[in-house]
């Protein structure tokens, strides 16, 4: 059996966290998001999440080795699944390598790069809008949300490169009612 390994991308505030959770319903997947993952260590204060936390504040990315070494365990652990979609990962080449060659190991490569799009403005918007109905102490800041926007920018975005080198890479309108962007990101799946 095929696996449906989807790589779900975007800027912070795109809207990942909302339309991955449709497609792991909608399709049996299991949601590996890194943010998830970091957060649950903060909330432990563990010291890798003391460690995630002051970064995340300042808006910068946590370290490859640490964030590739949390996705190899979560997908060790879902052996049977039908597929993932990873939210929040790759963030780098060296992050899309090394998924790469973890899934290429089992034969179970990413089907497809789904890069939801969303103009700076919009992306601004909604991080303070939920900041402001939330925890989320990096989303409240309109200066740390630019800085986020701005590494996703020049860190994350040369991934699309990457997967279009693959044949991989689709891009989806992000703007819009959650049911159009998601009707829109099942038909980039064909």
């Amino acid at each position: 059996m095929t696996k449906l390994n989807i790589v779900l991308f975007g800027p912070p505030g795109a809207g990942k966290g909302t339309q991955s959770q449709f497609l792991q319903e909608k399709f049996e997947l299991i949601h590996l998001s890194t943010g998830d993952l970091l957060r649950a260590e903060i909330k432990a204060e563990s010291p890798l999440g003391n460690e995630a936390k002051e970064l995340m504040d300042r808006g910068d990315l946590v370290a490859d080795s640490i964030v590739v070494a949390m996705i190899r365990n979560k997908i060790e652990a879902h052996l049977d699944a039908k597929g993932f979609i990873f939210d929040g990962f790759p963030r780098t080449k060296a992050q899309a390598e090394a998924l790469d060659e973890m899934l290429d190991g089992k034969d179970e490569p990413i089907v497809a790069m789904l890069s939801l799009e969303v103009p700076e403005g919009e992306l601004v918007s909604r991080l303070l809008h939920r900041g402001s109905e939330g925890s989320r102490t990096d989303d409240k800041d309109e200066a740390i949300i630019r800085n986020r926007i701005k590494e996703y920018s020049q860190k994350t975005a040369p991934l699309k490169d990457y997967y279009s080198a693959q044949g991989k890479f689709k891009a989806v309108e992000g703007v819009g009612t959650r049911a159009e962007i998601t009707a829109r990101l099942v038909k980039a799946l064909g």
